[in-house]
């Protein structure tokens, strides 16, 4: 199983220090702010948790850019890009959410 994080290690520290373990596998689309870009882009989100997402989609992003994501029932959650390989990349939230309201 791989970390919202670091795609290829099992066991990860996010970007605010905490470990990532639980994750709900999903398929939604989401709107994302790219924040510098000043850009609003389409991503479908592949899978959540409470700290963070891993998302696919065609944009240019950058580790540590600040993005905003709208998440179902939730609204808008920032965050920074912690990783992207290729066309996917992972989110680390600013604050946690409960991925089980997303999924509603």
């Amino acid at each position: 199983m791989s970390s919202p994080f670091f795609p290829d290690l099992n066991k990860a520290t996010a970007l605010d220090g905490s470990t990532e373990r639980a994750r709900d596998s999903l398929l939604l689309k989401a709107e994302m702010k790219l924040t510098e870009q000043g850009q609003v882009i389409e991503a479908r989100v592949r899978n959540l948790s409470a700290g963070g997402l891993m998302a696919e989609g065609n944009a240019r992003v950058e580790r540590g850019e600040p993005v905003e994501v709208n998440l179902r029932n939730v609204g808008w959650v920032t965050g920074k890009v912690a990783w992207v390989t290729e066309n996917r990349f992972g989110v680390a939230f600013d604050h946690a959410v409960d991925p089980k309201i997303v999924r509603k």
